[in-house]
């Protein structure tokens, strides 16, 4: 499982030209999904996400997590980062989980990242989704558990 990590100002996903998510001062998670993820693996995310210290505290070093800022959490569904793009001039989608088993977990991490922090919001799984995201710093982190 995978998850790129984004710090943000603020971030929306639009389906259609309707803003379906939204945030303010947070995290933007694009989230990948393998074959052999499961729920333990979105767990584990999850609990990264949550604790990962990547803002500023008073002496400007980052040591402050999502939560204790009480930041926003944006997920969205990105099969892409599960592409294979060791050889050639196109991505190979063959390591990226079915689509049946990807919708599963992304469903269960939204749910457990709402039962475990607010705001949470998400991307819709399987949409043409428009992305827009100011990255404060900027800072970005690939997770992979």
């Amino acid at each position: 499982m995978i998850g790129l990590l984004q710090r943000v100002s603020d971030a929306r996903v639009r389906v259609g030209g309707e803003i379906v998510a939204a945030i303010g001062r947070g995290l933007l998670v694009l989230v990948g999904f393998e074959q052999g993820d499961d729920e333990a693996r979105a767990d584990r995310l999850l609990e990264r996400l949550l604790g990962y210290r990547v803002f500023a505290d008073t002496a400007g070093k980052m040591n402050l997590s999502v939560r204790e800022v009480e930041g926003g959490l944006l997920l969205v569904p990105q099969f892409t980062l599960a592409a294979d793009t060791d050889k050639g001039m196109r991505p190979s989608f063959t390591p990226a989980a079915a689509p049946e088993t990807g919708r599963r977990l992304f469903d269960y991490l939204v749910g457990q990242a709402e039962r475990r922090h607010a705001p949470v919001q998400a991307g819709r799984f399987g949409a043409d989704m428009q992305v827009t995201l100011t990255n404060d710093g900027p800072v970005t982190f690939w997770l992979r558990v």
